[in-house]
């Protein structure tokens, strides 16, 4: 007992209101009545409904995280197999897609090419006709423009006028070597018998000389004997003068010979009048410039009344024969083959396939041919995946209405055998 009232008188002296309420607490009670207790019953039991049911709130809540965790097992080996028969579905793609296409070679790297050839006048002048319009079709010989002609006609005329000329030296020429073949050797006979009649003049006068110094003075004249010493030098000089002449008239062969070499420069004149007149007419028939193949007009320069220098470029023409460039990689070569058919699709078409065939492989790479090759001794190598060209051959799938331009874009498809 002594020990609780020292307890309570010490839970008094600590709580000073609590003590209060104590003291008057039958006081308030009976000032309250019954009506008091009751609403401190009620108070009571809805202090005990809020507790339970939180204890229900909570109950409820394990139950909830209980089943939660119960149906996460399911759900997670669903997304599992999923996932997994997703990543079979890309597998067996993928080997699909590969054995299919495994005998197959594409690139990017590819364009459409083909001749295009350039046009440029080969003399000089004024354009007076202009018979084309830009990326029109022209056929092979149709008349393109005219150049101003009156110059080279000029030309033409002064080159016949000299042809003529020669011709007639030429002739001449001929009449001479006719001549010569017999002049010459006549002139020769004559010779040789000028060389016998001085011959015989001489002995003539010799014998006239010893006779006439063979007799007695007294039966002759000093005048006798000076005519025959006359007459024998006489002789002998007509003698030397004959035979002089004589060895100049045994050249026949050389004579004839020379007035043949006449003749062939007559003739070698004559083929120069002939070329210089063929010049002439090249020159005026280039006044008029034809097309050199079908094809249609593209990068044209040329303008009617156009002053044209020779060797400049006017336009050119395109070809219809067009055929696929392809720059494949070096390391997709080791199974393609001249032959292997080819599929290819164009970029600007996309409704168009063409079909054709690997024509040929250029012995070299691209990088090989161009105007500044790589200089691979040089410096610090890096190794570059060279493209080589491949010329692929159009066989079917042209469009004649749709004409393929030069250096459209395509995907060919080798097959390869």
């Amino acid at each position: 007992m002594t020990d609780d009232f020292e307890n309570f008188s010490r839970d008094e002296s600590r709580h000073p209101v609590r003590a209060a309420d104590t003291e008057h607490g039958s006081y308030r009670d009976a000032s309250r009545g019954n009506g008091d207790h009751g609403d401190d019953k009620k108070d009571a039991k809805d202090e005990d409904k809020k507790k339970g049911g939180d204890k229900d709130a909570d109950k409820d809540g394990k139950d909830d995280k209980e089943g939660d965790s119960k149906e996460g097992k399911p759900k997670s080996k669903k997304a599992l197999f999923i996932l997994g028969g997703v990543v079979l579905l890309i597998a067996i793609v993928a080997f699909v897609w590969w054995f299919l296409t495994r005998n197959q070679l594409t690139t990017d790297d590819a364009y459409t090419d083909g001749n295009a050839i350039t046009i440029a006048p080969k003399v000089s002048g004024y354009v007076v006709a202009l018979n084309i319009n830009d990326n029109v079709y022209v056929h092979k010989g149709d008349v393109l423009l005219r150049i101003d002609p009156r110059d080279y006609q000029a030309q033409l005329d002064q080159a016949q006028a000299q042809l003529g000329l020669a011709q007639a030296q030429e002739h001449a020429a001929e009449v001479q070597l006719e001549i010569a073949r017999v002049q010459y050797p006549a002139n020769y006979a004559q010779a040789q018998a000028q060389v016998s009649s001085a011959q015989a003049n001489l002995r003539q006068a010799q014998a006239a000389y010893d006779r006439q110094h063979g007799v007695d003075q007294r039966a002759t004249s000093q005048q006798n004997i000076d005519t025959a010493d006359a007459q024998q030098q006489s002789a002998r000089a007509s003698v030397i003068q004959s035979e002089a002449q004589a060895k100049t008239a045994s050249l026949v062969p050389q004579q004839i010979r020379q007035a043949e070499a006449a003749l062939e420069e007559r003739h070698q004149q004559v083929r120069q009048a002939e070329a210089q007149l063929e010049q002439a007419q090249l020159n005026l028939s280039y006044c008029e410039v034809t097309a050199p193949s079908d094809g249609y007009v593209t990068m044209r320069n040329v303008f009617f009344g156009s002053f044209l220098q020779a060797g400049t470029s006017l336009f050119s023409i395109v070809t219809p024969d067009i055929w696929i460039t392809a720059n494949f990689k070096e390391s997709q070569l080791d199974r393609m083959r001249v032959g292997d058919k080819v599929d290819v699709e164009i970029d600007a078409y996309s409704k168009i396939e063409l079909h054709g065939h690997v024509d040929s492989i250029q012995q070299g790479s691209g990088s090989r041919f161009s105007t500044f090759p790589a200089e691979n001794a040089t410096g610090n190598f890096v190794k570059i995946v060279q493209r080589v060209p491949v010329k692929i051959v159009i066989d079917s799938g042209m469009d004649p209405n749709r004409p393929l331009p030069l250096g459209l874009s395509v995907d060919p498809k080798v097959y390869l055998q």
